[in-house]
């Protein structure tokens, strides 16, 4: 059990440690810098949710022959829309990001920073959930996932939340805010990511029989916000290059820790 708390908190601890940055960093990250990273988080992320999530999605669903892909596809959609009613309802990312004057005019200091903290922490839910339905799943049995396949999408959503957590302090210390409280915001948003993990989990035995589908959701979720949030910021005014070399590093890292370690 001890090494499943470990599990589910890593992924908060990335957020921590990118929020940290705003203390070491000057008031804007390096361009080349973050998009390095952002690439470098899309890749991990679409591993993540190919070896990790849909396959293992796939093999409990093996009882259905050759219609194994209903409930990986089912799933997978389902997670998409989701995540899409979701950012019709909060700010994007990377808008609220890009300036310090927030997406309307007029908004005060207090709100812009209370909606970027809650825009973030609402797209955390999904891969608190991810995280937390890997780690059921491993915890009820079976050979579809491993330990070493839950630690590697726990590790690679904190690789992911890096970026994110220094992506959104360093707005907020732009904004005028003192770096600890810049720090504190930034930690705040990836708060929810062990508590919808530890939910999750608790939740196990009513959720059992729907894990393949609950493995897709994720999947899908968490592709989403790769295509809707993080290559787009890594590829503005088409600087491409940068991103494409972290993507492919990324891509290449996940499935070494997901496939070798599994």
């Amino acid at each position: 059990m001890n090494i499943t708390i470990l599990g589910l908190t890593i992924p908060f601890l990335g957020t921590m440690l990118g929020s940290a940055m705003v203390f070491f960093m000057k008031r804007q990250m390096n361009d080349s810098v973050q998009r390095a990273l952002l690439g470098f988080a899309a890749g991990v992320m679409i591993a993540a949710g190919v070896w990790s999530l849909l396959i293992p999605a796939m093999d409990m669903s093996d009882s259905l022959g050759r219609l194994a892909f209903l409930p990986a596809i089912t799933g997978f959609a389902l997670g998409v829309a989701f995540l899409f009613l979701l950012d019709k309802i909060t700010p994007h990312l990377h808008a609220m990001a890009e300036s310090p004057e927030g997406p309307k005019a007029g908004i005060n200091k207090i709100s812009r920073t209370m909606m970027l903290v809650f825009a973030v922490t609402l797209h955390n839910i999904p891969e608190g959930m991810a995280v937390g339905v890997v780690f059921a799943s491993f915890l009820a049995g079976g050979n579809q996932i491993s330990f070493a396949d839950a630690l590697a999408l726990s590790i690679g959503i904190a690789i992911q939340n890096f970026p994110e957590g220094a992506i959104i302090s360093m707005p907020l210390r732009t904004e005028g805010n003192g770096k600890f409280k810049s720090f504190v915001f930034g930690t705040l948003s990836g708060a929810v990511e062990p508590v919808a993990a530890i939910i999750t989990i608790l939740l196990t035995s009513m959720i059992l029989p729907f894990l393949p589908y609950l493995l897709a959701f994720a999947a899908g979720a968490m592709v989403y916000v790769v295509i809707e949030e993080l290559i787009p910021e890594a590829t503005r005014d088409e600087k491409t290059d940068i991103c494409t070399l972290g993507f492919a590093l990324g891509f290449a890292l996940m499935m070494v820790l997901d496939v070798a370690l599994g």
